[in-house]
């Protein structure tokens, strides 16, 4: 009988399959096929051992049943799960399901799932490693016992629903203080002084801003105010001008690193726009394989969790020849070039993210893959070929011209040589002045003076959170990404016209809560310290129960103080002027899930609500105005909000009562027509459903939210479903998951 190899995914299952030969047979688990149970804390907190209870989920019954089927009749079975904490976790959950000694399982590890590396890891077995089981076990344990503990205690003294989290929690502070930033941001008034000048006898041209006066450097605020820059133009007037000094060096740029997780999604965010869940989600459908025509599934990038930036032997060799072949000799490199890993753990896995063969260009995936995915890989490739370019080479150029006491400079650069920016163009652009010499004249056709004001800190975009959070030791790669889709989803920030980070008003109720009774759930320090608690235990120097014990009775104590000190009404509800139109009692300002409202104080007897008044005193927000027409007057549309939610009417109401709901967007394609995308909409009973927009044309709708996953079994879309659950959308199929925590 064969032998039995098990992965994590079918797509993972069907790529590896055509590498083996008839010996093997490779079989999925669906992801983890043993967890803690959700109806109960799932962890042995009364004795502090926090030893946890596993269970098999209901829905991954079948699937065991079937793989102790398989195992019975194999000659042994190799556990092939991705290599980190969490893939270590998973063939350990497998073993102990099996009935396999720990000690004596196969475990075969690789970063890429092509011919070369399967057949490699297969003459190559290891045992499972403890320490990464112990390091991820107490990971999880940790998670359990703050969103176990934290959640239920913010339904109590807030509003139901909320959750909390480590990483999590951390997150939202660094959104609500960079919001609290911008609130409390106060402009400064500042002005430059830009002239443009011609060589005397040529049309060439030298814009050139005021930088020093008395040669005395400005500052980065430059002038302070219009009567100072008009004092300077005016004594500036009919003067005569020249080239003062002039510098010119050739200077080398380097390509930076190859990809890691955290420098992958900042880099899809900032350039493709995607969302750092997004990214992951197509660097997953990269990693495991994609439908290459004639070719079967190939597996198209190395893993994707990782925080190394080293290239192996075999890719810098077909690197260099691909360099050499597509661009000349002149592009390539001596020798290798070699980055060192800013992380001082870098230990998830042992290379960059990278392709797996160096020659498979984009434009040759094209036709099979999506624009979503051929844009990755193409962002991927490229990084990682450009790492073993040559340098670019650019001539810097400074041009000083003054004037008495003030002193314009230009400044421009050109590319002597492009190097690596030939394949991936970075932010070296050309700006070519023209040949002068020190001492030569120059005409001023025009001084222009420009007002401006600072700015307030830009809010959080998914690139510059992770880099934040990367740079605090918060988290670690696999995290970033389901952190801020829990977040989002949670109803704790949502995102501006800018795709930025916004926070909502239930966030800054409990961040302040946090901050002020449990600050260290969410001090920096302590969060990044945990983590390296962490890989402690992964690296075999520290025990995993005294780092949770030692965190828990002091949390689980402070919990209990504060759950009778603290009281809902003096966090949650404020007084106000308005009487119920019902029964004559005051109402209040109270605060839920989803923001302030006005409650009548006679609840439960009287239970009337009300948004909060608009500023002009009305009970109801004013209307905004918009640049949309009525589609049956065309008066303009406005935007209200009702009782569910934001939409558009028409601004000659009562006369027009046209009506239009305004779209909310799930950032999922449609399946069926694949034009549409899926959008949240309201049934007439006021039931909350998810719907193409193309309808009538397409009649596409599921009443669970999808998040923008395929089925691994059946190609349906994946839903969120109750209990932290994801499911399969189609009733003939039974896949479901544990959403990351």
């Amino acid at each position: 009988m064969a032998k039995l190899i098990i992965v994590e995914s079918p797509t993972k299952a069907k790529t590896i399959t055509k590498f083996l030969g008839k010996g093997y047979k490779v079989e999925s688990s669906f992801g983890h096929i043993r967890d803690l149970p959700k109806s109960k804390m799932g962890v042995d907190i009364e004795g502090l051992t926090f030893e946890p209870s596993y269970v098999i989920p209901r829905d991954k019954s079948a699937q065991v049943k079937k793989l102790k089927e398989i195992a019975k009749k194999s000659d042994g079975v190799i556990f092939a799960t991705d290599e980190d904490r969490e893939g270590e976790a998973i063939s350990w959950h497998l073993a102990n399901v099996l009935g396999i000694k720990p000690e004596k399982a196969e475990r075969m590890v690789f970063h890429e799932i092509t011919e070369h590396a399967i057949k490699e890891a297969l003459e190559h077995p290891r045992a499972l490693n403890l320490r990464l089981v112990d390091a991820q076990q107490a990971r999880r344990v940790l998670d359990r016992l703050v969103g176990y503990e934290l959640s239920p205690f913010l339904w109590r003294k807030v509003a139901k629903g909320l959750s909390a989290g480590r990483v999590q929690s951390v997150s939202v502070r660094l959104v609500v203080e960079r919001e609290r930033e911008i609130q409390n941001f106060k402009p400064v008034e500042y002005w430059s002084l830009e002239g443009t000048f011609e060589k005397i006898g040529s049309k060439e041209e030298i814009k050139a801003k005021l930088q020093a006066i008395k040669d005395k450097k400005l500052d980065k605020l430059g002038l302070k105010n219009k009567d100072e820059v008009d004092g300077i133009v005016k004594a500036l007037q009919g003067v005569k001008y020249e080239v003062s000094n002039l510098e010119e060096k050739t200077v080398k740029r380097n390509p930076s690193p190859p990809f890691t997780t955290s420098s992958l999604q900042q880099e899809a965010n900032n350039h493709l726009g995607y969302s750092a869940k997004q990214t992951m989600r197509l660097a997953q459908q990269l990693y495991e394989g994609v439908e290459l025509g004639s070719e079967g599934s190939i597996g198209l990038i190395t893993y994707m969790r990782t925080d190394s930036v080293n290239l192996s032997d075999k890719f810098l060799h077909e690197a260099k020849t691909e360099i050499a072949k597509s661009f000349g000799d002149k592009y390539t490199l001596p020798s290798v070039r070699a980055y060192k890993s800013k992380s001082k753990n870098a230990q998830e896995a042992h290379e960059a993210i990278r392709p797996t063969s160096a020659d498979r260009s984009p434009e040759l995936i094209k036709p099979f893959v999506e624009p979503k995915l051929y844009k990755l890989y193409d962002l991927i490739w490229r990084r990682a070929l450009s790492t073993q370019m040559a340098a670019a080479e650019l001539s810097a150029k400074n041009i000083d011209i003054k004037s008495g006491d003030y002193t314009f400079r230009a400044t421009g650069q050109t590319i002597v040589f492009d190097g690596f920016l030939k394949l991936y163009p970075d932010r070296a652009k050309e700006n070519i002045l023209p040949v002068v010499t020190v001492g030569e004249k120059l005409d001023c056709r025009e001084l222009k003076p420009e007002q401006h004001f600072t700015e307030p800190p830009a809010r959080y975009s998914d690139a510059t959170l992770v880099k934040t959070l990367e740079e605090f030791g918060i988290g670690r790669p696999s995290t970033y990404a389901p952190t801020i889709a829990t977040i989002e989803d949670r109803g704790y920030i949502e995102r501006d016209e800018k795709k930025r980070l916004k926070p909502k008003e239930i966030a800054y109720v409990v961040n302040d809560l946090l901050v002020l009774h449990f600050p260290q759930i969410v001090d920096f320090n302590f969060t990044a310290e945990m983590e390296n608690d962490l890989d402690a235990i992964a690296e075999g120097t520290k025990e995993w129960q005294p780092i949770i014990k030692n965190f828990y009775v002091p949390f689980k104590e402070n919990l209990k103080a504060k759950d009778h000190e603290l009281n809902k009404k003096e966090l949650t509800e404020t007084a106000t002027e308005e009487v119920c139109d019902k029964c004559g009692k005051p109402m209040v300002i109270k605060m839920g899930r989803f923001g302030k409202f006005l409650a009548c104080t006679g609840y439960p007897d009287c239970k009337n609500t009300k948004p909060l008044p608009g500023e002009n005193g009305d009970a109801r927000p004013e209307a905004i105005p918009t640049d949309e027409k009525c589609e049956t007057c065309g008066e303009p549309m406005v935007r209200k909000v009702g009782r569910f939610g934001p939409f558009l009417s028409c601004s000659d109401y009562p006369k027009c009562k046209t009506i239009k709901s305004i779209e909310k967007k799930t950032n999922v394609k449609c399946p069926v027509c694949e034009k549409g995308d899926i959008i949240e909409k309201r049934s007439k009973r006021g039931r909350t459903f998810y719907a193409c927009n193309q309808y009538p044309k397409c009649d596409f709708a599921l009443w669970e939210k999808p998040n923008g996953e395929k089925c691994p079994k059946c190609q349906s879309l994946l839903v969120f479903a109750a209990k932290g659950q994801i499911k399969c959308s189609s009733k003939e199929c039974d896949f479901s998951k544990q959403a990351e925590e």
